[in-house]
């Protein structure tokens, strides 16, 4: 992909927003990236799923002012998706005769969360044989499921913490039973959301009563729970990733926090929030590990990435013992929160260098998979008529 100056036919659309309780965290993902991308004289246009599925895109969506003062979108008009014309693009249409087009090229998703980030825009861009940066639909689908990820780790004798998961129905009619799995485990335990990410709806637990009511409040934002062994002496690790095939480590981050766990509040509004490469008192970079210990966690996040057949960025968080020396591969995001750009930077590679290279990936992707073959010609339904199809 090449950028206006060069090219001025291709269009870039960054895609944010979606029915996800990090709606607004995508947001802030989303015009971060449109940003950089207008600096380097791409063409770029804000593609916005709202929370009641309408499509907008505008260029009153270009800034983080619509949304922080109370935009109205009903004064926009929303756009429809022209699946029929959209092959190896994606046509979006305005309703009537004379409703605008827009025809975009490569796809830049900034979703995060349920409805975006976990396979299910991804799959739409296959659909449409569409250009898209980041992970594709298997990768974004197994790393947003926090249990899917612990269970691939054992099979692959990467160390994690222990865990138990269940349903909401499980819960609701075997509660003693699971409960029982669960006293096996070492307080504090950590309860979660399978598929959310952010912190949201994450609680710990230092007996059985708080372990029954962190399991209520995760259950408002999933149906699905993760109950794990917390880790003492911790250090709170965090290592990015970059390439498809022949991928890079970023240095580590070590995440500082007081409270019981690092929160929403931590990463996206204290002091600017520290996810957002803000509140620097909050981070350490590089962490404060033994060198040899930092080495074998970037080449452990390098494996994992290629494990979940990650491309073009994700990140990987660790839990370290700092008194055992174990660390624990924990969950993996395969869209960070504004391309953790912040922490690229310290590893020496600037946010303009980083969505280039990310359209890159993205593009080089596309390329090889133009070169697989999709069809196969077979005989089976010129002999169909003569099959006999037994109905049971």
């Amino acid at each position: 992909m090449k950028n206006n100056k060069a090219n001025n036919k291709s269009l870039i659309g960054v895609f944010f927003g979606s029915r996800s309780p990090e709606h607004d965290v995508s947001i802030i993902t989303g015009e971060f990236i449109i940003s950089g991308l207008k600096k380097l004289n791409y063409d770029v246009t804000p593609v916005y799923l709202d929370k009641k599925g309408r499509w907008f895109l505008s260029d009153e969506l270009n800034k983080l002012s619509f949304f922080k003062d109370g935009g109205d979108l009903d004064k926009l008009k929303s756009y429809y998706l022209d699946l029929e014309k959209s092959q190896g693009k994606m046509v979006f249409k305005q309703k009537g005769m004379f409703g605008k087009k827009i025809v975009i090229d490569l796809a830049f998703p900034a979703f995060h969360g349920q409805n975006g980030e976990d396979g299910t825009i991804q799959g739409l861009f296959e659909l449409c044989n569409l250009p898209y940066v980041g992970c594709d639909v298997a990768s974004s689908a197994i790393t947003m499921d926090k249990v899917l990820t612990k269970e691939l780790y054992l099979a692959h004798n990467i160390t994690t913490t222990k865990f138990v998961s269940f349903s909401a129905y499980d819960f609701q009619n075997k509660k003693e039973k699971i409960m029982q799995k669960i006293s096996e485990l070492n307080y504090p335990l950590f309860i979660k959301p399978v598929r959310l990410g952010s912190s949201i709806g994450i609680t710990k637990a230092k007996d059985r009563q708080e372990l029954e009511n962190a399991i209520e409040v995760a259950m408002h934002y999933e149906n699905k729970i993760l109950v794990e062994e917390g880790v003492n002496d911790l250090v709170d690790v965090t290592c990015a990733v970059l390439g498809n095939e022949n991928p890079q480590a970023s240095v580590l981050q070590e995440s500082v926090f007081n409270a019981e766990l690092f929160s929403y509040e931590d990463k996206y509004l204290e002091e600017g929030g520290a996810q957002l490469g803000n509140a620097e008192d909050k981070l350490k970079i590089p962490a404060r590990l033994p060198d040899e210990v930092a080495k074998k966690t970037q080449e452990m996040a390098v494996k994992i990435f290629k494990l979940f057949g990650c491309s073009g960025t994700a990140r990987v968080d660790f839990l370290y013992n700092k008194k055992s020396g174990v660390m624990y591969a924990n969950e993996i995001n395969a869209l960070p929160g504004t391309l953790y750009h912040h922490l690229w930077k310290k590893s020496g590679v600037e946010f303009e260098t980083l969505l280039k290279k990310l359209i890159e990936l993205a593009q080089e992707k596309y390329d090889e998979k133009k070169n697989l073959t999709s069809s196969f010609e077979s005989a089976i339904l010129q002999q169909a008529n003569s099959m006999k199809l037994k109905q049971k």
